[in-house]
């Protein structure tokens, strides 16, 4: 698998699927320009997640990157954790993240903490621990990309749903805003301006205060190397709440970056990935 020289190049299986359609996104321009990137540091295959089980091996590490909800395939994508943890394959993003990689528990377990993050709850008898609020958000607990969310007038789960569902009160918020990190280290920020428009997204300086937020949910995670996305929402009130830590394989929209950004992103990527192979 990797180019013959003194020094043989480290072999990577980068897993895409280059025709998911996204709405408001392009995410095989993203792979296309990741891996054309990439090459100039190592030996590179794409393959699609239903395949990555069986390609394993002959390669040094994986690199997981727009591959789609994996609710979509998660038999695949179950089979794919195992034969990777069987084998000791070095998976980026390593799989010991507990963000929306390992399901969307994390948002109950911060909002019981008292991490600044939308109010959510996942059973009956906590319904009454939600604030009051004009509308709330029933979504499936391993749900992505909006897959079986619905609002309500009234907070509510079947009791026969307790565990699988989140409720959440809907927030009244300004813009929502992402920050971008390569292992713990802040790369960028973008945000949407117009609440109807997430994925019209633009430029965004961060304050000092919203990189400690951003930074205390990145600390929080358990994720060795990777890539992850912290999106949050600015409420009425001035104050941050956290929306999504996406530790799987978060959109970057690279496209929108300027030069200079998307090239200390391409190379910060690259140095994180040899230093997992490391």
């Amino acid at each position: 698998m990797t180019a013959s020289s003194s020094t043989p190049r480290p072999a990577v299986l980068f897993v895409t699927d280059l025709a998911y359609e996204a709405r408001g996104r392009r995410y095989c321009d993203e792979d296309i320009f990741l891996t054309s990137r990439l090459r100039e540091a190592f030996d590179l295959a794409l393959c699609h997640p239903r395949d990555a089980a069986a390609l394993l091996d002959g390669f040094d590490a994986v690199v997981v990157r727009n591959s789609g909800p994996v609710l979509h395939y998660q038999e695949a994508y179950d089979a794919f954790r195992v034969r990777a943890r069987e084998s000791g394959m070095r998976v980026y993003n390593t799989l010991d993240g507990r963000g929306d990689m390992a399901g969307k528990q994390y948002l109950v377990d911060l909002s019981r903490a008292g991490f600044p993050v939308i109010p959510t709850v996942d059973r009956a008898s906590d319904l009454g621990l939600l604030p009051r609020s004009a509308g709330y958000v029933v979504k499936p607990k391993l749900g992505a990309d909006s897959v079986g969310l619905r609002f309500t007038e009234q907070p509510e789960v079947p009791e026969s749903a307790d565990g699988t569902l989140l409720v959440q009160p809907r927030i009244d918020f300004r813009y929502e805003v992402s920050f971008y990190f390569v292992d713990h280290d802040f790369q960028y920020a973008l945000h949407a301006p117009r609440p109807e428009s997430r994925w019209v997204l633009e430029p965004y300086a961060p304050s000092p205060a919203d990189l400690d937020f951003a930074h205390r949910f990145v600390e929080w995670n358990t994720l060795s190397h990777g890539i992850q996305r912290v999106d949050a929402c600015r409420t009425q009130e001035g104050d941050l709440l956290l929306v999504e830590l996406e530790d799987l394989n978060p959109y970057l929209s690279l496209g929108l970056l300027g030069h200079d950004v998307r090239e200390a992103f391409v190379a910060r990527m690259k140095d994180s990935v040899r230093d997992l192979l490391a």
